[in-house]
């Protein structure tokens, strides 16, 4: 298991919902924290209730200037667990071009504007921790999902090559692919949404993952099987069961 005492995080989309709930975890468990996300009074909140050390940076992640402004100011960090994510329900018959571009431009590309500093620094030292936040959403189309699942599946591939290349390093990368979690973002759904988890017990999911050496972890279970079981499906059985 792993040592959380001491060790410095950063966490990007801290602010609110599963982020909110896995920094409170973290710090109870000894971390100390560098939390980002867009609103500085949240996080300054947030900050001051948690029960260990806490620095709040905000940190636009669609902004390249404002993620290399955040990570000056967070300074040195044992790892980095990107959380930020939006989110509409849409089908392609309903595509909306500044709700897709914005799922694209946070989920994915914002990550990639966050790794592309951590990653040189990690290698370079040959030491660091990187955990990514995919979706069970992303193993396969899914209807009315234009824009959040396409991002999510980036986020996942993104992780499992970081992971191909970073093994045997000091650098270890994780994935955490969750299903439904009530949030503001799934308060949007107008659909059941089985075994929706609050965000409480998400956050020991991952906390419980990222606290081991396994990559990928997808969660709820029964609800991840079902969904990673559809990748076997031949496409004309596939589109005739989710269409």
């Amino acid at each position: 298991m792993r040592d959380w005492n001491g060790k410095r995080y950063w966490l990007v989309g801290a602010s609110e919902g599963l982020g909110r709930a896995l920094a409170e975890r973290l710090s109870r468990a000894g971390a100390e924290l560098v939390l980002s996300a867009r609103s500085g009074d949240r996080l300054e909140a947030l900050a001051a209730d948690l029960p260990g050390r806490a620095q709040a940076v905000p940190c636009d992640v669609t902004d390249a200037d404002s993620v290399a402004a955040a990570w000056e100011r967070a300074g040195e960090v044992d790892g980095l667990i990107y959380l930020a994510g939006v989110y509409w329900p849409q089908a392609a018959t309903e595509w909306d071009p500044g709700q897709v571009v914005k799922m694209a431009e946070v989920n994915f590309t914002g990550a990639c504007r966050v790794l592309g500093h951590v990653v040189p620094a990690f290698t370079a030292r040959d030491r660091g921790h990187i955990v990514l936040t995919g979706s069970l959403s992303g193993f396969r189309g899914l209807p009315n999902s234009v824009g959040y699942a396409a991002s999510k599946a980036g986020v996942m591939v993104l992780a499992e090559g970081m992971h191909a290349d970073l093994r045997g390093t000091g650098v270890q990368v994780q994935l955490v692919n969750p299903g439904f979690i009530r949030t503001r973002l799934t308060d949007k759904n107008d659909f059941r949404m089985p075994q929706i988890m609050e965000p409480e017990a998400a956050a020991a999911e991952v906390f419980d993952h990222i606290s081991g050496d396994r990559f990928a972890r997808h969660f709820p279970t029964a609800l991840a099987t079902a969904l990673r079981g559809l990748n076997f499906l031949p496409d004309g059985l596939y589109y005739r069961i989710v269409g």
